[in-house]
């Protein structure tokens, strides 16, 4: 291999210097033609006699000059400006030591000779550079037609300038910037690097048929979510791969560039902006405290520790019981905060001496308890593990955090713990009664944080789509009808940092998620949006309500009400009336059977909760056909 690659860098070598011995004659016999009107027959002989005799010499002279500028070194494909400059100048010597050669061996010569001969030397050596790189480009545009995407890009504004300027200079890109869409009345019509701003969002489908467009590129930074849900809305039903840029601060920072181009993300589908939260007001709170995340490694638990460490805490306490997902925040925490004190501990939450030890170390004034099992068949194959941790892990860790004067203590609890139909929801249900239970007892604030499904979370249903679209299919979907709230982590995460500085004690925050979503439409959608055909190239299959689940979500329970709170997409359900006492024997009732594995733990949550509906499993066993 290497000595081919050899012999092929010699071939190229051998065929330049060629090439430049003609290159020289044909300068000098150019040079004095031009001089006397290209006509050779009236050059004067004299002139004709002292280039002819000197030319051996020019030869020479040139050729050992481009040796010494490395022009027969240079990997032409990639040839750029500093190439060029290398020829001029290398040109340029060769005229001087000509021109001195001729005047030392008193070899006469038209005074325009020089400046002619250079000229044309620099303009057939740069056309011999340089073609290599011009024949192999067009080349690339052969094979572009052949297997290069055709492009539209909505947004005529710099993101999309950008964009088109990488990929016209980029040879490893195959694709084709077909047209542009812009709502503005002004740039339509109008071209930005030659490509034509063809019309507004109504031109979309049309243009998409014209130019036989197979990618759209949503480059609109600045605009809302829901105005690209609205584009993503009418270009979903093209077939079309659909990307969007990330955010303005892209081109604040100078990064839009193709790589930053994104698939379309279902949080694009929600039709809804993003919850903003005013964090720094909020997070004032934080600063300057010991703050405690359990379950610190987990996709809430790792963006509530990502947040906090932005407003620096005194110091940022993680506990986990999973070692890789505790490595990892732990090494990306320290890499962009090296000034935070950061504690990172393999704990579980069901010990309870370990917990207590934690707490009397440390010495929290802030806790964040995220740490739970939450994948809902999972736990309905093993109730008793969500017992322990999710039920026993609160009663253990929330005791710590009251008996060692801990100021807050936040549980992230789920919709599903409205009127559960399964394990994972019940036991949620459990934690918070302990939390509001526990908060009239001790000075700790005790509150809860109620949301719906997280978009990008372990288990969450979209990653699990991506990865059947990618295997070619089919998408799995329960039922035909199933429906749930989504928000994203920052906005959940937001969500639990609001109830912190909101909480008085003993509340349960719930956020107002909007309209909920059919799971049926986000895997079409998404499926379209990897630009296949639903049913055609990826087939969609019903496999029945799993263990556990319900068609569709609650978030707040009928006999808690609802109170408003200073941002008017959060409230707050009121505390329920427990009887304490009746309510901790029922807990130690759990935990003994819990830990001694009785099947029939399900009775006993239900003593608990009242609203929890246990299903049989033959209940969920449903034909949907196709």
């Amino acid at each position: 291999m290497k000595k081919s690659i050899n012999t092929a860098l010699l071939y190229r070598r051998i065929v330049l210097l060629i090439y430049d011995v003609l290159s020289v004659t044909v300068s000098v016999v150019l040079a004095l033609m031009i001089r006397h009107d290209f006509s050779y027959t009236s050059i004067d002989e004299t002139f004709l006699e002292s280039v002819y005799s000197f030319l051996p010499v020019t030869t020479v002279i040139t050729l050992l000059v481009f040796m010494l500028f490395r022009l027969y070194n240079s990997l032409w494909a990639f040839a750029s400006v500093s190439e060029l400059q290398n020829i001029v100048m290398a040109c340029g010597v060769t005229t001087v030591l000509n021109g001195i050669g001729l005047a030392l061996f008193q070899k006469p010569v038209p005074r325009s000779f020089p400046f002619l001969f250079f000229f044309l030397l620099v303009g057939l050596t740069f056309a011999s550079r340089f073609s290599y790189r011009f024949f192999r480009n067009l080349k690339q545009m052969e094979k572009l037609k052949e297997i290069g995407a055709n492009i539209m890009i909505i947004g005529a504004g710099e993101a999309a300038n950008m964009i088109i300027k990488e990929i016209k200079a980029s040879r490893y890109t195959h694709m084709r910037i077909r047209c542009i869409i812009d709502d503005d009345p002004n740039k339509q019509g109008r071209y930005i690097q030659g490509i034509k701003v063809v019309g507004g969002r109504e031109k979309i489908k049309e243009a998409v048929d014209s130019y036989d467009i197979d990618e759209i590129f949503i480059a609109m930074p600045s605009v809302s979510r829901s105005v690209i849900s609205e584009f993503i809305d009418i270009c979903k039903d093209t077939e079309c791969k659909i990307r969007t840029l990330p955010g303005m601060y892209q081109l604040v920072n100078g990064e839009v560039n193709v790589s930053q181009l994104k698939e379309v993300d279902v949080e694009d589908l929600l039709g809804r902006d993003p919850i903003v939260v005013d964090l720094e007001s909020i997070l004032g709170y934080v600063k300057g405290r010991c703050v405690l995340v359990t379950g610190g490694g987990g996709s809430i638990g790792s963006e509530l520790c990502r947040q906090i460490a932005a407003h620096k805490p005194s110091r940022l306490i993680v506990v986990d019981i999973y070692e890789n997902n505790a490595y990892d925040i732990q090494q990306e925490l320290k890499q962009k905060y090296p000034e935070l004190e950061l504690v990172v501990l393999i704990a579980s939450v069901r010990n309870t001496y370990r917990m207590n030890r934690i707490f009397e170390i440390y010495q929290p004034e802030l806790v964040y308890h995220a740490a739970a099992h939450k994948h809902v068949p999972l736990m309905e194959d093993s109730p008793n593990e969500a017992i322990k941790n999710n039920v026993m892990g609160t009663w253990k860790t929330a005791m710590a955090a009251a008996n060692n004067g801990v100021k807050k203590f936040v549980l992230i609890s789920t919709d599903k713990a409205v009127n559960p139909t399964n394990i994972m929801g019940a036991s949620k249900r459990i934690c918070e009664m302990i939390i509001q239970t526990f908060n009239k007892h001790y000075d700790t604030e005790f509150v809860a944080v109620r949301f719906g499904n997280v978009l990008g979370s372990n288990g969450s249903v979209i990653p699990l789509f991506k990865r059947q679209i990618a295997a070619g299919g089919p998408v799995t979907v329960t039922h035909p009808d199933i429906i749930r709230y989504f928000m994203t982590i920052p906005e959940a995460v937001s969500l639990v940092l609001q109830a912190g500085a909101y909480a008085k004690g003993g509340e349960i925050f719930i956020l107002d998620m909007g309209k909920p979503v059919r799971i049926l439409d986000l895997a079409k959608n998404l499926i379209r949006l990897s630009g296949f055909k639903v049913d055609e190239d990826i087939k969609i299959e019903f496999t029945g309500l799993r263990p556990g689940e319900k068609l569709y979500e609650e978030l707040l329970m009928d006999e808690e009400g609802l109170q408003d709170t200073a941002n008017s997409l959060i409230y707050i359900g009121r505390p329920i009336e427990i009887d304490e006492e009746q309510f901790f024997m029922q807990l130690k009732k759990i935990e003994d059977a819990s830990r001694n594995e009785e099947e029939d733990i399900r009775r006993l949550i239900k003593d608990i909760v009242p609203t929890y509906c246990i299903k049989q499993d033959d209940e969920r066993k449903v034909d949907y056909g196709n």
